[in-house]
């Protein structure tokens, strides 16, 4: 008998654990085999072994991201492959997915329609991303990488800080959104205002709300 995807979810939400439960329970070639609310319950999972795929959400609460996560995983667990399963939108996150080590992306939106043929197609050694990403890294590449704003230089969580300042969430949301304390948020603020040479938190905003935008077209 064939042996079994064995997969891992990652995700702050226990609803969303069980719909994940839920979705990979109606397909024989696919186990759930550990449930983690954060990175350091899927540590312990990955290292009691037997995980092929772990599954992991972007935003998770405390101060290490999902995509520290992935990059983790991607160190330490190189036989186990990473897929970002987000409510960010993949035009904004998935490049950077990617290069922390993710072999796909999808929205959880759409997660009950496309999660095991993701799963799937990750175990058999492709990507799994939309034809829109796949062209957005081509012309990154072809470009240089050359965006007005370059924010390769952010570690991940500023660049979730970032992003959520582009969407118009004040310092204490941001705060609430991450489980963050609201001095660590600012630190974060500051840190990318002096990475990305801009003079005052008016200055941060008006150029993450442009980035956003430009990104999202």
């Amino acid at each position: 008998m064939k042996k079994k995807i064995s997969v891992m979810i990652v995700d702050d939400h226990s609803i969303v654990r069980e719909g994940v439960e839920q979705i990979l329970g109606k397909s024989p070639d696919i186990v759930l085999a550990g449930k983690a609310s954060g990175p350091d319950d899927a540590v312990r999972i990955l290292n009691d072994g037997g995980i092929d795929l772990a599954i992991v959400d972007i935003t998770l609460k405390g101060s290490v991201s999902g995509l520290d996560l992935v990059k983790a995983i991607d160190e330490r667990f190189p036989g186990v492959r990473t897929l970002v399963m987000s409510m960010h939108d993949e035009s904004i996150y998935g490049e950077r997915a990617m290069k922390a080590g993710a072999r796909g992306y999808i929205m959880k939106e759409v997660a009950s329609l496309c999660l095991t043929e993701a799963i799937r197609r990750v175990m058999g050694g492709e990507l799994y991303i939309s034809e829109e990403l796949q062209k957005k890294i081509v012309s990154r590449a072809i470009r240089g990488g050359s965006d007005r704003i370059s924010v390769d230089a952010l570690s991940d969580r500023e660049f979730e800080v970032f992003q959520l300042i582009g969407n118009g969430y004040s310092a204490r949301e941001i705060a609430d959104r991450l489980n963050l304390s609201a001095n660590t948020v600012e630190s974060h603020r500051n840190r990318i205002k002096a990475k990305l040479n801009m003079k005052d938190s008016a200055e941060l905003t008006k150029n993450a709300i442009q980035w956003v935008i430009t990104q999202s077209r």
